[in-house]
């Protein structure tokens, strides 16, 4: 038999890259994860790791004891679920990672809607971008994410991860509060018309980014981005002092009238998906089914539906 242990530290190796991450990620010394990776090696009788320059990589002998190890990590999560659905109350810690604007508008009221109904459960909020918090996810760092998804740019969709969707959030083009708003026939004129304006985008590499730059590029001009921000409260203001041009998902607006002229943006490109993430085998967890059930609540008081 081989010790659990070790097997997850294997795993944990293949999700953060290097033993230095895995280290401080678990709170262990280097030399002490070696040790044990090491201990692995003589129990299995191959060799697990190979070094690449100043860093290790999986061997094939490796790479199928991780598999193996997440489908019993999964098989326990669901055992863990279990447990929890047969007690009385929900106790324990729910860690959610969350976008800035999801966790602006929905995230206090789905705590307070949680608070109410399940005050022996401790929920846990990190404000981190999907890019970083969906890795962060397959390796247990949180329990749910939430993640959105631009028009035309589908997320890669990991087998051990299950995805439910929340909410389609409207996109649209927000005009620098100059006085003079441009008088345009539609969608890709409106857009074209701030070809020579100066814009506010998320920073290069982001899903937001790349969606942002088709759609300009789609309409005939590269945009002057001379802003680059995740902030999107930021990118609100500069437009609202006239500074830049901006996309803007409706959830920034969190229920408030919008401050700046807004546009409607070429069909196919007007909504985001926003969707709650959990690894296969948690989704039955009664934390993570009431943490859903909360952000679904808070979707529709946020819309004036409930």
């Amino acid at each position: 038999m081989f010790d659990l242990h070790r097997l997850r530290l294997l795993r944990e190796l293949k999700h953060r890259g290097t033993l230095a991450a895995v280290a401080a990620a678990l709170s262990y010394a280097p030399s002490s994860v070696s040790q044990q990776l090491s201990q692995l090696e003589a129990e299995v009788g191959v060799p697990l790791l190979e070094p690449i320059g100043r860093r290790v990589r999986l061997t094939e002998q490796a790479e199928i004891l991780v598999a193996h190890t997440e489908a019993v990590l999964e098989r326990l999560e669901r055992a863990e679920a279990d447990i929890a659905t047969s007690l009385a109350d929900l106790t324990g810690t729910l860690r959610i990672a969350s976008f800035q604007t999801a966790a602006l508008a929905l995230i206090p009221t789905a705590l307070s809607l949680l608070r109410d109904l399940h005050p022996a459960l401790r929920v846990h909020v990190t404000h981190m971008e999907p890019e970083q918090a969906l890795p962060a996810l397959q390796a247990r760092d949180f329990d749910l994410v939430l993640a959105e998804e631009y028009p035309g740019n589908p997320n890669p969709r990991p087998a051990e991860l299950e995805q439910e969707d929340l909410l389609d959030d409207p996109l649209r083009l927000a005009l620098p509060d100059t006085g003079d708003s441009p008088d345009t026939d539609g969608p890709t004129d409106a857009l074209r018309s701030l070809a020579d304006r100066p814009w506010v985008m998320e920073p290069e590499g982001t899903p937001a980014r790349h969606w942002a730059m088709t759609l300009c590029r789609n309409a005939g001009f590269e945009p002057d981005v001379r802003f680059e921000t995740t902030d999107l409260l930021l990118h609100l203001r500069l437009v609202e002092r006239g500074h830049a041009a901006a996309f803007l998902p409706d959830l920034v607006w969190s229920g408030r009238h919008p401050t700046v002229p807004l546009r409607q943006l070429p069909r196919g490109q007007r909504a985001r998906r926003v969707f709650t993430v959990v690894r296969r085998g948690r989704s039955g967890h009664p934390a993570i089914l009431a943490c859903r059930n909360a952000l679904s609540r808070a979707v529709a008081l946020d819309s004036g539906q409930a």
